[in-house]
């Protein structure tokens, strides 16, 4: 199957970063309907096969911490800082964003925080819920990075917040960069959950007041040494960076770092990547089917019947053996 008109419409919309045809795009690709499935085959064997129009250059920054710490307005500066230095820088941001209870789409906080120049195509901003999804990111996140690694130089991720189990952005991004506040004891506690050992770089934010900036510092690296953090011959200290995005303090450091040090990922980590992302889309969809079998034979139990656990444990994996065999 090849491009329909509609696709190859979009598709040259999109090479020139309008903003709705992109859109368009994102949103096709984030759909997991088995009818959809052709179309978006299509669109990325397109894509893969004109690397001159469409090159897979775009390297893919994860930005995570705990909420508060000041991700979202850090990103909307380092993306400024960014756009500045080179006219011919294209941004992507993809916000994740925590679902609505109710209408189960992105409570769009991160838009309340970060403003770009109206009318800029070198910059896109796109909100995505979370739907739930444990580690933070998810399919939908990995089917929108994967379109605009080939229409962008650089793709901000940024997550809801850390906790132990969200921690998937490291299978989507080239770097990792963990966000802390000063002197809000962040360090101790990612040591205890083993997240200090994900980042590439660490960064203090909020960092206004130069004494709390420098006590910060001071506190993060010491327990970056007490934990024996990095190889042979990597110096932490050249990872940790102070920032504000208020005053814009350490934003061009951080960012010429970002830009130097960030290389796309080679094919063997891009199809690790693909293999995670294919056991979870596995594991969710026959996860479910087995749910449904669950239900189907609760639903047959006669109230008052003594049948123990175990033999309705058996009964139901029984059940799905003999439905996926």
């Amino acid at each position: 199957m090849g491009l329909d008109a509609e696709l190859e419409r979009l598709l040259a919309g999109a090479s020139r970063l309008e903003k709705h045809p992109l859109a368009r795009l994102i949103s096709l690709v984030e759909q997991e309907r088995d009818e959809t499935r052709p179309r978006k085959a299509a669109l990325f064997r397109h894509l893969a096969a004109h690397p001159e129009t469409f090159p897979r250059r775009a390297a893919v920054i994860g930005v995570t911490g705990t909420p508060g710490s000041g991700k979202s307005s850090l990103i909307g500066r380092l993306a400024l800082e960014l756009l500045g230095s080179d006219a011919a820088l294209r941004v992507a941001v993809l916000a994740i964003d925590p679902s609505s209870a109710v209408s189960g789409g992105a409570l769009l906080g991160d838009r309340l925080r970060t403003h770009f120049p109206v009318g800029e195509r070198r910059i896109f901003f796109r909100s995505q819920a979370t739907q739930g999804d444990l580690g933070g990111v998810g399919r939908r996140t990995f089917a929108a990075t994967r379109l605009l690694r080939h229409l962008f130089d650089l793709v901000f991720i940024e997550t809801v917040g850390i906790g132990q189990s969200e921690i998937e952005v490291t299978q989507l991004s080239d770097t990792v960069v963990l966000v802390m506040q000063p002197l809000a004891g962040d360090h101790v506690q990612f040591l205890k959950a083993g997240v200090m050992e994900i980042p590439d770089v660490f960064v203090v934010n909020k960092c206004d007041e130069a004494a709390l900036a420098r006590r910060a510092a001071h506190e993060l690296r010491s327990a970056l040494a007490y934990a024996k953090i990095g190889g042979p011959g990597d110096d932490s200290e050249h990872r940790v960076f102070l920032t504000s995005a208020v005053t814009g303090r350490g934003v061009p450091e951080l960012a010429a770092f970002l830009r130097t040090s960030t290389q796309p990922e080679d094919p063997d980590t891009q199809r690790r990547h693909e293999l995670h992302f294919l056991r979870k889309a596995v594991a969710e969809r026959y996860g479910r089917f087995g749910l449904d079998e669950v239900e189907r034979a609760a639903s047959s139990w006669p109230a008052g019947d003594a049948t123990v656990y175990e033999e309705r444990e058996a009964a139901v994996l029984e059940a799905i053996r003999a439905r996926v065999r």
